[in-house]
Parts: C-alpha cells; sequence; structure tokens
C-alpha cells in the first residue's frame, strides 16, 4: 500500500494473486516551516546492496529537482530510479510545482522546501547518511541550505547550478528572467510549465550559492556539471568549486548538456557510487 496525495491509503492495482510485487513507494505531504505543502514520495530502494558497504554508508538521497520539474516528471524518475540502486530516495516537487502548494520564488524558500523532504529522510531511516542531488535551480538549493543548516546532511551533490544570481548571459537565461520577472512569463509558466511562479521580487536577495559553499565544510561536496550547458558556462562551477576549496571535488563532463535531462544513467551511477564512498567520511 501506499499513501495516496489527498493523505489516503491507495491500494496497489495488482490482485491478490498476483505474483507482481507491490510497489514499495510510500507517497504523502509535507509542511514546510512557512506553511507550504510539499508532494513527496519515498522509495526504500533496491532490496539488494553491496555487502561491503555498511548499513550505515547505505544513504538517502534526496532530489531537489530543476524549475519547471516536478516529482511525477519522467527526468525526475529516472534519477530517482538510478539512485535506488544505492539507496533509500526521497523525491518533491517544490512549492509552486506540480501538486505541491505555494508559489516559486526561484531558489530562495526553496530551501525550507528541501528541509522537510530532509527531515522525512531523517524520520524513515534515523540510522542512514543523508545525501541531497540537486539539479540547476535545486542545485543552488542544496548548496544554500547545507551552509544554512548545518549538520543536517551528510554528503551534497550540485549538479548544473548557477554559481551567482540574475545571470542573464546565455539566450536560456534570458528567456527564463523573462518567465519570472513578467506577468506575461509568469501565465506561460503556470499553463505551459505547470509552475506558479511569486510576483514578488527577492527582498532581502538570499545567500548566493558561491557565497554558500564556503559554509558547507567539512561536508563532502561533489559539483557536476557540462561542458555543453546552454544555461550556465564553466565558469560557474569552476567558481563553485574555487570557492568550496580543498573540501570539494569538480566534474566537468564532456558532451553533457544541462541538469536532469543531460544525466545520463552512467553518470547518475557514478553520483551514487561517490555517495557511497564519502558518506562514511561524512560522519
Amino acid at each position: 500500500m501506499s499513501t495516496g496525495p489527498a493523505g489516503h491509503t491507495a491500494r496497489s492495482a495488482d490482485s491478490p494473486h498476483s505474483e507482481t510485487p507491490r510497489d514499495p513507494r510510500l507517497r504523502t505531504f509535507l509542511h514546510t516551516a512557512d506553511g507550504v505543502t510539499i508532494d513527496s514520495v519515498y522509495d526504500p530502494g533496491a532490496a539488494v546492496y553491496d555487502m561491503r558497504t555498511p548499513p550505515g554508508g547505505r544513504p538517502v538521497f534526496v532530489v531537489a529537482h530543476g524549475f519547471t520539474g516536478d516529482v511525477d516528471r519522467p527526468h525526475v524518475r529516472r534519477a530517482a530510479e538510478a539512485f535506488a540502486r544505492y539507496g533509500a530516495v526521497v523525491t518533491f516537487s517544490f512549492r509552486g510545482h506540480g501538486r505541491s502548494g505555494g508559489r516559486s520564488t526561484v531558489g530562495d524558500r526553496e530551501v525550507l522546501d528541501l528541509d522537510a523532504a530532509v527531515a522525512l529522510a531523517r524520520r524513515t531511516r534515523p540510522d542512514a547518511p543523508v545525501v541531497t542531488v540537486g539539479f540547476s535551480m535545486g542545485g543552488s538549493v542544496v548548496l544554500r541550505h547545507a551552509a544554512l543548516r548545518p549538520g543536517t546532511v551528510d554528503a551534497v551533490v550540485s549538479v548544473s547550478a548557477p554559481a551567482r544570481w540574475y545571470y542573464r548571459g546565455t539566450a536560456p537565461m534570458r528567456r527564463l528572467h523573462w518567465m519570472v520577472t513578467r506577468p506575461a512569463g509568469r501565465v506561460v509558466g503556470r499553463y505551459g510549465f505547470r509552475t506558479r511562479i511569486h510576483h514578488r521580487a527577492w527582498d532581502p536577495v538570499p545567500l548566493s550559492p558561491v557565497e554558500a559553499v564556503p559554509g558547507i565544510a567539512p561536508v563532502p561536496l561533489l559539483i557536476v556539471h557540462g561542458d555543453r550547458d546552454g544555461y550556465f558556462p564553466l565558469d560557474h562551477p569552476r567558481t563553485l568549486a574555487a570557492a568550496a576549496g580543498d573540501h570539494g571535488e569538480l566534474w566537468l563532463e564532456h558532451g553533457m548538456g544541462h541538469a536532469e535531462h543531460a544525466a545520463d544513467d552512467a553518470l547518475l551511477a557514478r553520483i551514487g557510487e561517490w555517495a557511497g564512498r564519502a558518506v562514511p567520511r561524512a560522519g
């Protein structure tokens, strides 16, 4: 059985005599510190693990999607399925996305959404280390969360994240800024991308990703970026890596584009393996 999005228990579609295993995933709403409801899915992960990995080293991955994503998007589910080979997985929809409540603040108050998802991981698997993995906007959120909530996570992976705010140096980012800042753009976001965007500008401007990175140490940090990223050129990951110093690791992926869509199965597997190595050192 699983918990449906309305909080009710949902029965498997399998008949009592079916040999198909029931879906082990649990779906429920979380509640943030500022009262927003967040749609989430918990997957206990594969039943078979590498026996060389101690039980405490089997992490819970908390996956933070990019802008206009949500927990049901195929690229988010594909990432979750890849990480489920290495541990349990919590996925969720940021505020303003999918079936979550509220409106998107494009990386500011989303730290509270991630905090609620991390708390779910801790409640569900109190013995396990927690690894946050964020893509694009989610990549900036996992960096800021780790710095603003010290001690809450054991490793951080940021994929295709910006280093600084208000970047408009590429055509995709200029289009994104139009969608976020213009009334017509927010209509496009709502009806074209199922993303409800807050109309208020940031006040105050939140801590930027590059400002947050030094505060993550000594938690292990992996920064991943493609050399064909159409949104953020390579000075972004290099700036983040320089701010991280010795506690950060940078992977520049040849031929990779942007975020979840561009992260192939081999890269996701390498991230899962990195997490398995990193978390014993985190505790």
